[in-house]
């Protein structure tokens, strides 16, 4: 599990839904009814289930076809969250952010992380290791994987850590299930995506005030031969999978035809993580086109 929360956010002993007031967005939402998942036993916020949940909007920074350098995909992330914090501040918090993009090859450790999980020398290391904010241990990140970075305001969706990791879980089970009808489970104790023994997904949050960021990773068509450099989020005795590796291994009976491309499988799989990121969420995605290095000249890079 990689989870982490910033000191003093201030978390009731009751981690129920509640709304914040929305005085400058509400021509922005509309009505709908939170769907119940017919793929996991993930549930929606009881208080969804019985009355009508106003849809809120969402801006995607989609670049999923670049390779973002870690270090500035981070350095993005904490200036939107700090936008977001002073937004707050001034009750004017009317849209949440995704970003998802692919990295070049790269480890990241949580806050606490034990190099007893590193195969190396963390001096002489394969690629660059960085540690950040985040809780749990030890990860790569690399091209053929999709990484999303939500920074979602959980007062609009509902204030408890346990449900929103088990949300993000749902938009990967949901995507392995309707887009290449491969069954994927959670595994008690464990957070993540698996498909028998493989992890396919990991997921890594740290949340400031009910801000979340960092996120999932996906591995679609990823080189999974950095894995054995490291013990994957500190789990021993289990193996690190793909959606590509899988379709190889059931053949035609995947009915995902071999003459696809790589490119095609990260283009079929990007489309479907938005869609039922949306769906899960309950988010009207505004697409926004333009590099997370554009974006960091708004403001200085101070630290969160």
């Amino acid at each position: 599990m990689i989870l982490e929360v910033t000191t003093g956010c201030g978390f009731a002993t009751s981690c129920s839904a509640r709304l914040p007031p929305r005085k400058r967005c509400h021509s922005n939402c509309y009505k709908v009814v939170w769907k119940l998942n017919q793929v996991s036993n993930f549930k929606a916020p009881v208080s969804t289930l019985e009355i009508h949940h106003r849809v809120r909007g969402c801006e995607c920074f989609d670049v999923y076809k670049e390779l973002v350098p870690y270090q500035e995909a981070w350095s993005w992330q904490k200036s939107v969250v700090r936008k977001r914090l002073a937004l707050i501040g001034r009750d004017d918090d009317c849209c949440d952010n995704l970003i998802i993009l692919q990295h070049p090859p790269v480890y990241t450790l949580g806050t606490g992380s034990s190099e007893e999980y590193l195969n190396f020398d963390r001096k002489n290391a394969p690629y660059d290791v960085y540690q950040t904010e985040r809780g749990g241990e030890v990860t790569f990140h690399g091209p053929g994987q999709l990484v999303m970075y939500p920074i979602l305001n959980l007062r609009y969706h509902k204030m408890d850590l346990h449900w929103y990791l088990r949300a993000l879980e749902e938009v990967v089970i949901r995507v392995l299930s309707s887009t290449f009808s491969i069954k994927a489970s959670r595994l008690d104790g464990l957070t993540g995506v698996w498909v028998g023994n493989q992890k396919l997904a990991a997921i890594g949050i740290r949340v400031s005030r009910w801000i979340t960021y960092h996120g999932l990773a996906l591995n679609v068509t990823t080189d999974l031969t950095p894995f054995q450099h490291i013990v994957p989020c500190g789990i021993r005795n289990r193996q690190v999978g793909s959606i590509e590796g899988l379709l190889r291994e059931s053949g035609p009976s995947s009915g995902w035809r071999t003459e696809n491309t790589s490119h095609h499988l990260i283009d079929v799989t990007h489309d479907s993580l938005l869609k039922e990121f949306s769906e899960v969420f309950q988010l009207t995605l505004n697409h926004k086109f333009f590099s997370c290095s554009n974006f960091l000249k708004e403001e200085p890079l101070n630290p969160l």
